[in-house]
């Protein structure tokens, strides 16, 4: 038995609690244990937090004496307050016990057992044991109890309003009010306790006044806010506060359903959920249900394109995580976004709509029962994105999730409907682009099944009407059968009269009647139908803003009704107006750059049919809009899908200088038809642009473009990912990044000196490209033929071609192709009389007028050096090949060719001849690498055995200091080559090349393990290098969709750094190009001392002698071999094609493209105007 009370001291440990449940059912800061030994002192515990589990853990001890007294009480107390209570909290459970009780279970632990609350018995986990103890040590434990009245009547106010939540008796919660109001008015503001009463006050006012009065809802929530108010981030209560100001939200929003309280509920939910951790019981027992509410609530809100509805949108889907509310929120989010991109015409907002419904898309695999939504909703995205920006794999996407949606929408389905009309469309689309009249007749009949379920009477009639007359109208466009224009009319119509004046996609059908009656009014002339036409797209335009994104579409229809009433009529007036909408169409701000570019291209078209003095400004804007279109694609081959997908548009630059020379402008000429061309590697060499003029002025900006240059170079994929949204995040990420570039260099712009800083280049600042001699610009277009001659110095010289047409230049290009096909199976001996007449006919009505130009007008000397550059069709065609082959009149001899007066060179635009000879200055010691690969790997080509003693026969020739590396057999692997090409300053290729003429950036060379690639090269940033010959198979043909851009191998290695490179485009056997290899090596090094410089400026020079001297050891014709061997330094010379057979040789040189020279290609106006509800054709 224990010995006498008063000589024992008891530790006692309290060590946790179990089914802890508040009788109020308060959610509360924390529970805290008091032991009450007398009615002037007591024990406490620390306040600890509930867990999800309704369980506290303490592990507090105390050692106290049992001299005072054999009883005690324990008592477990909710506290509304962490950092300082007010008054004891609510009382959850209260026992009287004993010393002797405590320690009847010796050092183990036991339960201490409390009455029950709402059915459940709270209960303690003790510890006790008798020990030794300090003097004094009892008193040092003990808090006074506090007896004050703020105390007692915060104590009685919990103690009524538990009665109140438990009798439901009004009494008691009056009792309960008055207590707490009391307390409130003893703690005025600066009172430490004042937040605490707010907090009981508004807590008690919440379950009581405001379930009846909804009056009473403001005071509460002020109460609550105000108490947030003095509880800020930070502090302990922080966090219960903000729940408690929750709640009263959403219960006013319950009242009265006012879409501000709900917003702010949800931005406090954000604030809330970081501070509560899984498992406690604030989160489970209050937070997780707030916050369901919050979602669900604002789910349902309409959507709402404002900045406070995305912000409100992107609250509630970070309150998501993975579960059944995120897919929802996703989707809520995305169509916000979607909608403020089809206001505002912001692109990061359509991109990220994307990627939150691919993330919803993701998170319902098949058999969910939401995912045919989820599906619709992403091509419904991705289309609206495919008309902004023209990225096919965005329409094909699309139609493909349409048709998992509908195969998911079995008829029967609600919403099948909905697919049917959105398949529908997105065929539409497809239809403008590729033409294929069996998408649109599918379309159309998809209009026509979806109307079947849609009778009269139903929401969706006057939309679905809309978008069936859109179909027809598209296809009278295609097939012209008067049936579907009629039917188109008699439709829209219908539409528009079950549309109300109100709603805001009234003017779609507006816009879409005039488009059909307009259409009527070119085939039947009937001026009412023009009138009214004309008419409803005013009505429409007067509905939007200027900047709404529709506008463009009303000004397009604009145009179209005036130009069509123009061509009937011929009043000026009309073709005023017509370009006046034109203008405003194509710098509309909030469309889409493809759109605007189609509209541009239009625009110069028509103004050159009607000779119109506003051509030059359309293409110029054409320029304009292409460069900055092209610039947002985040990967070369994406920029060239753009490039080529305006189809029947390659001809802008040279049409626009045309049209420059016509209006008695070669100066602006000059400089269009430089900005046009050559696009492709003009917006890849921005990215390397020479920074050192800049970096004397200021080295800090000249550091972050060069920064954000390898940053954006970094971030362009070389291939398009098959994984679509990866590909999203990359395009996004490259945006990014250009935006920032263009923010440092329009900075660099504003320093003095750099005003111009990667513009495009004036006649002035272009003329320095003839600084070495003229160049000659060869403009092929479809309204005028003829050459521009850039002297050194002075204005520019014009060459009309009065009897060559674009047609004719086309035949003679393809003639030249068929001629050398044939003429590769004839025998050395045999004479090449079809060659011979086309090159007397280049002669005759190209070349001619234009040496008469040079000799007689410039002056210039025999032998001197001249440039060709040539454009569309005149880059197919052997220009410097030119000879009249007759004999002089005296019978002296043979008139003298192109060759025989001048050495010639070619180059693809005057900045790039410029630019590659400021490269030049920077010299480093010359190595030489020949690299050669006669065993190629796997399916890249046959057995080359005369390579290896051409790589022997170029080491011969080169002067003996300096250094030579040979790399073949094994070592010429695709990383070897790679190698090379970067480590040394001149490099001789033999080996495998192989054009690729669908995707020309996978044009490569054949190595012993794999390719090596076009965009391998370009990745190979080698500015120390300067002469490179490509003894290979097609290394310097180019892209017939894109002409003027050269992507060919050769093309890449000067981009790459080289300043000079031959490269081939026909054939040759390989005798003859060992004659070749050899003639040109010598002449290159042959009167090279040995402490001589080599010199890449004399590979024309030494080209042009080689070809003189293959000619004579052959014994082949001057006129026919020569034509096709041209160099230059800085130049690419298309020389042969290795192969065991007879072929003749060709060249046709083009200089490094390592500078920004601007160029542009277009999309085909065949797109349509997507909207879900409606289409716009065009």
């Amino acid at each position: 038995m224990p010995g006498s009370l008063e000589e024992r001291y008891i530790r006692l440990e309290v060590v946790s609690g179990q089914n802890i449940q508040v009788p109020s059912q308060r959610i509360p800061a924390g529970i805290y244990i008091s032991i009450n030994t007398d009615s002037r002192r007591h024990w406490k515990t620390a306040i600890k937090v509930l867990s999800s589990h309704k369980y506290v853990v303490w592990g507090d001890i105390v050692t106290l004496s049992s001299y005072a007294s054999s009883a005690f009480s324990v008592e477990i107390r909710a506290s509304y307050e962490v950092d300082r209570i007010l008054g004891s909290g609510e009382i959850i459970g209260e026992l009287q016990t004993s010393w002797d009780e405590l320690l009847n279970h010796g050092d183990e632990p036991f339960k201490l057992s409390f009455p029950p609350v709402c059915g459940i018995h709270p209960s303690l986990t003790l510890k006790a044991a008798i020990v030794h103890a300090c003097d004094g040590q009892d008193g040092t434990m003990f808090h006074s109890l506090v007896d004050c009245e703020i105390a007692r009547e915060t104590d009685a106010g919990h103690a009524q309003f538990a009665e109140y939540m438990t009798s439901k008796t009004v009494s008691h919660f009056n009792d309960a009010v008055q207590h707490f109001q009391l307390v409130l008015d003893q703690c005025p503001v600066d009172h430490a306790d004042h937040a605490a009463a707010l907090t009981n006050l508004a807590c008690a006012r919440l379950e009581g006044y405001v379930q009846k009065d909804i009056q009473d809802a403001d005071t509460t929530t002020s109460l609550f806010r105000e108490a947030l108010a003095l509880r800020p981030q930070g502090h302990p209560d922080h966090a219960l506060s903000l729940y408690n100001l929750i709640r009263a939200l959403n219960w006013h929003y319950s009242k009265e359903p006012t879409a501000i309280y709900i917003h702010e509920s949800a931005q406090l939910c954000c604030k809330l959920l970081p501070l509560c951790p899984e498992g406690t019981y604030l989160r489970s027992i209050g937070v997780d249900s707030v916050v369901d509410y919050v979602i669900g609530k604002c789910n349902n809100l309409p959507t709402d394109t404002s900045d406070e509805g995305i912000h409100l949108r992107r609250n509630v889907f970070e309150l998501c995580p993975v579960g059944q509310h995120r897919p929802k929120a996703l989707d809520k989010l995305s169509w916000a976004l979607k909608s403020c991109f089809t206001q505002r015409g912001n692109i990061d907002d359509l991109d990220k709509s994307i990627q939150f419904r691919r993330e919803a898309v993701s998170l319902c695999p098949g058999g969910h029962s939401g995912r045919d939504a989820y599906l619709n909703n992403l091509a419904i995205s991705l289309e609206s994105r495919f008309n902004h920006q023209g990225r096919p794999n965005d329409l094909d996407e699309a139609i493909s999730l349409h048709e998992e949606a509908l195969r998911l929408r079995p008829v029967g389905h609600r919403c099948r409907h909905f697919s049917l009309g959105n398949l529908g469309g997105a065929l539409v689309t497809c239809f403008n682009r590729c033409g294929d009249i069996n998408v649109i007749t599918r379309a159309i009949d998809l209009y026509r099944n979806a109307l079947t379920l849609h009778p009269p009477g139903h929401l969706r009639r006057g939309t679905t009407l809309n978008n069936l007359s859109l179909a027809l109208k598209t296809r009278y466009d295609k097939l012209h059968v008067s049936g579907d224009l009629n039917e188109a009319i008699y439709l829209s119509r219908e539409s528009l009269q079950l549309t109300p004046l109100d709603d805001p996609e009234r003017h779609v059908n507006l816009s879409n009647l005039s488009s059909a009656l307009c259409s009527r009014f070119t085939h039947t002339q009937n001026n009412e139908d023009i009138e009214e036409a004309i008419n409803l797209c005013q009505e429409s335009l007067a509905a939007l803003s200027s900047l709404h994104p529709d506008s463009y579409f009303i000004y397009m229809r604009l145009q179209e009704t005036y130009l069509s009433r123009y061509r009937i009529l011929h009043d000026p007036a009309d073709l005023l107006l017509a370009v006046e909408n034109f203008r405003l169409a194509s710098r509309h701000p909030t469309q889409g750059f493809p759109w605007r570019i189609s509209e541009a291209i239009d625009w110069a078209r028509q103004a050159e049919i009607y000779h119109h003095d506003s051509a030059l400004e359309a293409y110029q804007i054409c320029f304009e809009l292409f460069d900055n279109h092209v610039m947002t694609r985040s990967s070369i081959i994406s920029r060239r899908e753009a490039a080529s997908a305006f189809r029947g548009a390659q001809s802008l630059p040279v049409d626009a200088a045309s049209c420059a020379i016509r209006s008695g402008n070669p100066r602006r000429a000059v400089e269009l038809v430089e900005q046009g061309r050559g696009q492709q590697w003009s917006l890849a060499s921005r990215l390397r642009t020479p920074l050192e003029d800049l970096k004397s002025v200021s080295p800090q900006l000249a550091q972050r473009l060069s920064e954000l240059s390898r940053r954006l170079t970094d971030a362009q994929g070389s291939a398009i990912s098959t994984d679509r949204a990866a590909a999203d995040r990359a395009a996004t990420e490259y945006r990014r990044l250009s935006k920032q570039w263009e923010a440092a260099v329009a900075k660099i712009r504003n320093l003095q000196g750099f005003s111009r800083f990667l513009l495009p280049s004036s006649f002035t600042e272009l003329q320095a490209a003839a600084r070495h001699g003229p160049v000659i610009i060869f403009i092929a277009s479809q309204y005028s033929c003829g050459a521009i001659i850039v002297p050194t110095s002075g204005e520019p010289h014009q060459v009309p071609f009065s009897r060559i047409t674009l047609p004719d230049l086309e035949k003679l290009k393809d003639d030249f192709a068929t001629t050398i096909r044939h003429t590769a199976r004839m025998r050395p001996e045999e004479p090449r009389k079809k060659l011979r007449v086309l090159l007397q006919i280049v002669w005759d009505e190209i070349i001619l007028p234009i040496v008469n130009v040079l000799q007689h007008d410039l002056r210039l000397c025999c032998r001197s050096r001249v440039w060709l550059c040539p454009t569309a069709a005149f880059t197919s065609i052997p220009l410097h090949a030119a000879s009249p082959f007759r004999m002089k009149a005296d019978r002296s001899g043979p008139e003298a060719s192109l060759e025989d007066i001048y050495i010639c060179s070619y180059t693809p635009t005057l900045s790039a001849l410029t630019r590659s000879r400021q490269t030049m200055k920077m010299r480093v010691t010359p190595s030489f690498a020949a690299i050669g690969q006669s065993q190629p790997g796997a399916g890249q080509g046959t057995l080359l055995p005369a390579v290896d003693r051409e790589l022997e026969l170029v080491h011969e020739l080169i002067p003996s200091n300096i250094k030579f590396t040979n790399i073949s057999g094994d070592k010429a692997t695709q990383a070897g080559a790679l190698n090379a090409l970067q480590q040394n300053t001149w490099v001789h290729l033999a080996c495998h090349g192989k054009q690729d003429h669908e995707q020309p950036y996978k044009s490569c060379f054949a190595m012993r393990d794999k390719p090596l690639t076009l965009l391998d090269i370009m990745d190979n940033n080698s500015p120390q290098a300067e002469f490179a010959f490509l003894s290979a198979c097609h290394t310097a043909v180019g892209d017939e969709e894109t002409p003027d851009e050269a992507i060919h191998l050769a093309a890449g290695l000067q981009f790459s750094g080289f300043k000079s490179v031959i490269g081939t485009l026909w054939a040759v056997n390989d005798a003859l190009a060992k004659y070749v290899v050899e003639a040109f090596y010598e002449r290159m090094f042959g009167d090279l001392e040995d402490d001589g410089v080599m010199d890449c400026t004399k590979a024309a020079w030494a080209l042009n002698n080689a070809a003189a001297s293959v000619e004579k050891r052959c014994r082949l014709s001057r006129g026919l071999f020569s034509s096709i061997l041209v160099c230059s330094s800085c130049c690419i010379a298309f020389i042969w094609y290795k192969q065991s057979l007879s072929y003749p040789v060709t060249s046709v040189i083009y200089p490094c493209f390592r500078v920004r020279f601007r160029s542009v290609v277009f999309y085909s106006r065949a797109f349509s105007q997507l909207r879900h509800s409606l289409l716009v054709d065009n």
